[in-house]
């Protein structure tokens, strides 16, 4: 019977650093046409509605992906997947290139979905593999790190071209082209992690399973992903309009670096998750991602800047504890040879995320508006995050009681 667990590889003790930085490199693509939407809606001529579709067509693609070919990595090995995701990114930045109209922006935003789906959970197992023993901690801070810093960098970098450099709609893509290109040949010479990898080419769709030791946390755990998700799947999505329209801010650089604000702020919030303990930090990501939303229905009310900024810090710090306490718990309940495929099932629960508010948030700003769509959306991501970190603390409080009664 061929073994398909991961082994750790004999190689440089910092290759997971290498997997980090093509997971970056990866995850700013699936965000680079955020500041750009205004110049697109300009060329094309397309509703606000219509931007979210566009957004949440990544998601969908994203979701596919990992429901269809979730845990492959876990058979085929981590390698093969990656370049897979690194072709198909690169594929999608040449459909932004080549951009005439609707269609070719509805694949790219595809492509870039199919990229994002075998990255996420593939490269997460695949980081915590690489890294010695003794940097497993480390490792998984670099993996979400990866995650998050890379979708804050790509509304970044595109914003800052789009805004002070020519062709706008060109540079920031043959930028990500060339970045993809070193990232590539970076992951071809990292070694495999999966021993007994079987060829590629016998991959068959397969969906997430769930062992039976992830059960127990990852209903909370996913309710806490998907909230922090749809908080920045707003931000990266209907903000750019939000701050052009309702605020009269239409500097592209200064719409990409607000959207890197809550991706950073997400990076920060996962660095206290070491000193908080996997398990306390969703209860307390919850907390902080709701008076993050506060502070958005207040900008959001006001029209004013200050919270918007503030609920960029505030609610990306929370997603950030929230994000790195249900990827420790889930990696930690699940057996090693199963550990991809249930990273993936969480992670699909996150899309979703950022795939149904958003919609949501677009199809209600033709009749409300988009300030109070985005209300609306705000009080029911509070509602699920509250939800989520209620259920986690009784939880924790009925393990801690049993564990007393039986000692």
């Amino acid at each position: 019977m061929t073994d398909h667990r991961p082994q750790q590889p004999h190689r440089p003790r910092r290759g997971y650093l290498g997997a980090a930085a093509a997971f970056a490199v990866c995850m700013a693509g699936t965000t680079l046409p955020t500041p750009l939407y205004g110049l697109y809606q300009e060329e094309i001529g397309f509703s606000e509605l219509m931007v979210t579709v566009v957004f949440a067509i990544y998601a969908f693609g994203v979701i596919g992906v990992l429901l269809l070919v979730g845990n492959v990595s876990d058979s085929v090995g981590r390698r093969p997947v990656l370049l897979c995701g690194l072709a198909l990114a690169a594929a999608s930045a040449v459909a932004f290139l080549a951009e005439q109209g609707l269609p070719l922006l509805c694949l790219g935003r595809l492509l870039s979905g199919l990229s994002a789906g075998l990255f996420t959970g593939t490269a997460t197992a695949y980081i915590l593999e690489l890294a010695p023993p003794d940097r497993r901690s480390r490792a998984a801070f670099v993996a979400t790190a990866a995650n998050m810093g890379g979708l804050g960098l790509g509304p970044l970098l595109s914003g800052i071209l789009a805004e002070y450099a020519a062709d706008p709609l060109v540079l920031p893509f043959v930028v990500h082209l060339v970045l993809l290109a070193a990232s590539f040949t970076v992951t071809w010479f990292l070694p495999e992690t999966v021993r007994g990898a079987r060829p590629l080419r016998t991959a068959r769709p397969h969906r997430p399973t769930l062992p039976p030791e992830v059960r127990g946390v990852f209903v909370p755990a996913g309710i806490a992903a998907f909230a922090g998700f749809a908080l920045l799947g707003v931000f990266t999505s209907v903000s750019p309009a939000f701050l052009a329209e309702d605020l009269g801010i239409d500097n592209r650089a200064v719409v990409g670096l607000i959207v890197f604000t809550a991706f950073f702020a997400s990076t920060l919030g996962q660095l206290l998750v070491p000193r908080l303990g996997t398990a306390r930090a969703i209860p307390l990501g919850c907390l902080v991602l709701i008076a993050g939303l506060a502070l958005l229905a207040a900008s959001l009310a006001w029209t004013t800047l200050a919270p918007l900024v503030l609920s960029a810090l505030v609610g990306g710090a929370g997603q950030g504890m929230g994000l790195r306490g249900a990827v420790g718990e889930v990696a930690a309940a699940a057996p090693a040879e199963h550990r991809g495929g249930a990273l993936s099932a969480l992670f699909v629960v996150a899309y979703f995320g950022i795939s149904i508010p958003v919609i949501g948030v677009g199809l209600l700003s033709e009749p409300l508006g988009l300030a109070d769509a985005g209300l609306v959306f705000a009080a029911c991501m509070a509602v699920l995050a509250a939800a989520s970190g209620l259920y986690l603390l009784h939880r924790g409080r009925t393990t801690d009681d049993g564990a007393a009664r039986s000692a």
